[in-house]
């Protein structure tokens, strides 16, 4: 098999405010694994957060070429990968691992003439509301965005969180309440709060009609996350101290959720791993995704059946999504019954 890439820029409609930072675009390499006159796509997106520069990307893929060239058929590669990782996979940094595993799973499917959800073990196309995010903005510029998603088709809004003072995210939920009375309302402060603000806070905005929040508190004390998810008037679901299998399988029974992003623990392998380790737990899955195109988000549609909760929107977040076939504009992400992944692209890019 022969391993190829390209990197371009992804640029956001508009950019988005979190409590640590503001993104407004990021690098994407799409990777491309050939054999046999077919081509296998994934995507890897650069994330200073979870420290992976585009540089550091492209050192694993040059570093990876050689094994991948050394693999037999696809479908021998991709069945070996699910029960034990391919050699050499494991050492990479999850969200290279990710785009890997994906493209090898694309170009399985393809070659099968098979959708991804069903080398899943999916019989029927999974199709699932999405949540769509909000960012730190003024109250009225909340509140007319929420109102327009809802036009489009949205019932599930995330409204960011972590302001310096929370009075301003109690009055960006209540204006999003306002603008959009009938959906669904998950927060996400991404671990801005203490412990003790947490449990303050929760209550007053369960009382606006949140239904879930996600790391209210720091990473790095999940202890501490299981103590405000026991005192939580809503489900409490891990995020950033959830990045690893090891991470859920030790959160399991402790939280209300698991965020997995397949950009953080290593793709479709691994979270297929979690879904059946927190199976009877008490601990459900969120299924979540970086800012990516639909070529990086569409590994986690195939699996969003498992998911109580999804946060798959990166792709809605675009100025312009170099890649199509998921869907989401209209609040409803599907996998449909394409070969492979299921996704195109919308303008053509030679890759070297």
């Amino acid at each position: 098999m022969r391993l190829t890439w390209h990197t371009t820029e992804l640029e956001l409609a508009e950019p988005l405010r979190i409590s640590r930072s503001v993104m407004a675009r990021r690098d994407a390499v799409w990777v491309a694994v050939e054999h046999g006159g077919l081509t296998g796509w994934g995507e890897v997106v650069s994330s200073d957060y979870l420290g992976l520069p585009t540089p550091r990307i492209l050192r694993h893929l040059s570093a990876a070429r050689p094994a991948v060239a050394r693999l037999p058929d696809p479908e021998t590669a991709w069945h070996a990968h699910l029960a034990d990782p391919i050699p050499g996979w494991s050492e990479l940094p999850a969200g290279v691992l990710a785009g890997l595993e994906a493209a090898l799973l694309d170009l399985t499917g393809k070659r099968a003439g098979s959708p991804a959800h069903r080398l899943l073990g999916a019989r029927t196309a999974p199709a699932a509301r999405t949540a769509r995010t909000i960012g730190i903005v003024a109250p009225r510029a909340a509140a007319a965005e929420a109102a327009r998603l809802v036009r489009s088709g949205f019932t599930v809004l995330k409204v960011k969180a972590g302001s310096p003072d929370p009075a301003d995210d109690l009055a960006r939920v209540d204006a999003v309440r306002t603008g959009a009375p009938g959906v669904s309302l998950l927060l996400d402060p991404n671990g801005a709060w203490s412990e003790r603000q947490a449990v303050d806070l929760l209550p007053r905005f369960a009382e606006l009609g949140v239904t879930a929040v996600e790391q209210p508190i720091a990473p790095g004390t999940p202890h501490g996350l299981a103590r405000v998810a026991k005192e939580s008037p809503v489900p409490v679901i891990a995020d950033e101290d959830a990045v690893s299998y090891e991470d859920a399988v030790a959160l399991a029974g402790l939280v209300h959720g698991v965020n997995v992003k397949l950009a953080k623990c290593g793709g479709v392998r691994n979270a297929l791993r979690i879904h059946e380790a927190l199976r009877g737990s008490g601990t459900d899955l969120m299924l979540g995704c970086l800012t990516a195109s639909s070529l990086g988000i569409a590994p986690a549609v195939h699996l969003a059946d498992r998911a109580r909760w999804v946060d798959l929107d990166g792709h809605l977040l675009l100025a312009g999504d170099p890649w199509t076939g998921i869907g989401g504009a209209d609040g409803t992400v599907r996998a449909g019954d394409a070969a492979g992944l299921g996704v195109r692209r919308t303008h053509r890019v030679d890759i070297p």
